[in-house]
């Protein structure tokens, strides 16, 4: 076994593991029923690929092999726990044999998902708001501790004590791994498209790592997104998340350059734009006003509408930003949140100039949850380059390049310091980029 070999397996193994570890966890929690052994048996195949790849080569599906590992040592684990040996005897012979989902009864209503499973799951009114968020981001999402806690903006040690309870709560309740109906389902709802929302985002802007975006979690968001839709086609939220992740998506291709650098909203081939995507945003954000019980668009709805307004512009000059800036306004009075306030600011300085933006972002240069956030300079730098101030926009970009734990949105912030050092000394030239930190 040569040393190539060897990292050719390693690196097939992490990146295989990455996309299918949730696909995984939700597969197995079918046959264990508890989500904190299906992420331990999902490991346990991990380590099995470590121990026998590296000798017998990769699979032709090491998806597939991952998955089969995890669940049969999940039938094993539950034979051998003496608690199952009546619902063993039930499914029994045909467990192993057969996918798990094929031993029950089908349900007009009900969507035959583990993964949507999975996320009402662990979206499960016993844990608090911020564990379903952070419980269902590494169980759904991939994404780990440190990830976790820059998407909601709270201390990584906080998140993993989220986690590791709420594992700790669903097992100790009993929760049954299940979509659930009625009054119970609409309940869970709001957590729910949170959570896809987040893992959107963080697919849409890695907040860590090599590669700017993560199109799997992207992938996997639109796609519950999608069956939310189809599941509750009365809920106008459901189909607002559903028209802001269509058109966000939309402009992927684009976002990126050939090396995988960030491409800025303004620099966009706007002829990579997804077309198809971006008609089923439209006819998304239709659905959400026709379902719409009349007060008003919701929080999801509004961005949507924002994301709609980019889409229908054809240039970037063509940009509606009045109108994105009165949305933002709409936005920030239905669901208020710094984020909201700092994008609302961006919109402003387009529509009003850079000096009404920066008077905005100013005002939250105090807001706690902001002190680590690597936009809020960002973008504060980006508003003192159009205003000529190069020398404290260089400092702003320096001081944003050192928040991000992203490489590539690290030397595109630094790239931007570099540029303000080499102009500072003329201050009628104007810096070419305006950053927004969700569009």
């Amino acid at each position: 076994m040569t040393a190539e070999r060897t990292a050719e397996a390693a690196h097939a193994i992490e990146t295989v593991f990455r996309l299918e570890a949730p696909r995984i966890i939700a597969g197995v929690t079918r046959i264990v029923r508890d989500v904190g052994i299906a992420e331990e048996l999902a490991q346990d195949a991990l380590v099995a690929a470590l121990e026998q790849w590296p000798d017998e080569g990769i699979p032709d599906n090491p998806g597939a092999w991952l998955m089969a590992t995890a669940k049969h040592r999940a039938i094993d684990l539950v034979r051998r726990k003496e608690r199952y040996a009546r619902k063993l005897a039930e499914v029994g012979r045909d467990l192993e044999a057969a996918p798990p989902h094929l031993d029950e009864p089908a349900d007009p209503d009900d969507i035959d998902d583990d993964l949507l499973r999975l996320v009402f799951t662990a979206c499960h009114p016993v844990l608090s708001a911020e564990a379903r968020v952070a419980l269902t981001l590494r169980l759904l999402g991939g994404l780990t501790t440190a990830e976790i806690a820059r998407a909601v903006l709270a201390p990584e040690a906080t998140v993993a004590q989220r986690i590791v309870r709420a594992k700790r709560t669903l097992a100790t309740k009993n929760v049954a791994f299940e979509v659930p109906y009625g009054p119970e389902r609409a309940a869970r709802l709001g957590s729910v498209l949170e959570v896809i929302y987040l893992i959107f985002n963080e697919g849409y802007a890695a907040t860590a790592g090599d590669d700017y975006l993560r199109p799997g979690l992207c992938e996997d968001a639109l796609r519950l997104a999608r069956l939310l839709a189809a599941l509750m086609p009365k809920e106008p939220e459901v189909h607002g998340l559903a028209a802001l992740l269509e058109l966000q998506a939309s402009r992927s291709a684009a976002r990126t350059g050939p090396s995988g650098e960030p491409v800025l909203l303004k620099d966009q081939d706007r002829t990579r734009w997804n077309q198809l995507l971006i008609r089923r945003g439209f006819a998304a954000l239709g659905r959400a006003d026709a379902v719409s019980t009349g007060g008003g668009p919701g929080p999801y709805a509004l961005q949507a509408a924002i994301a709609a307004s980019h889409a229908h512009a054809h240039a970037y000059a063509e940009t509606n930003w009045e109108g994105i800036a009165t949305l933002y306004g709409l936005l920030a009075a239905r669901a208020p949140s710094p984020v909201v306030e700092l994008n609302r600011a961006v919109a402003v300085s387009m529509a009003e100039g850079p000096a009404a933006g920066l008077a905005l972002v100013d005002a939250l240069a105090g807001e706690p949850a902001l002190r680590d956030y690597h936009l809020l300079p960002s973008v504060r730098g980006d508003l003192l380059d159009r205003l000529g101030r190069r020398e404290e926009a260089r400092a702003e970009f320096e001081r944003a390049a050192s928040l991000t734990r992203n490489e590539r949105e690290r030397e595109l912030l630094l790239a931007r310091a570099d540029k303000c050092r080499e102009e500072r000394g003329n201050p009628y030239s104007h810096g070419s980029h305006s950053h927004q930190p969700l569009q």
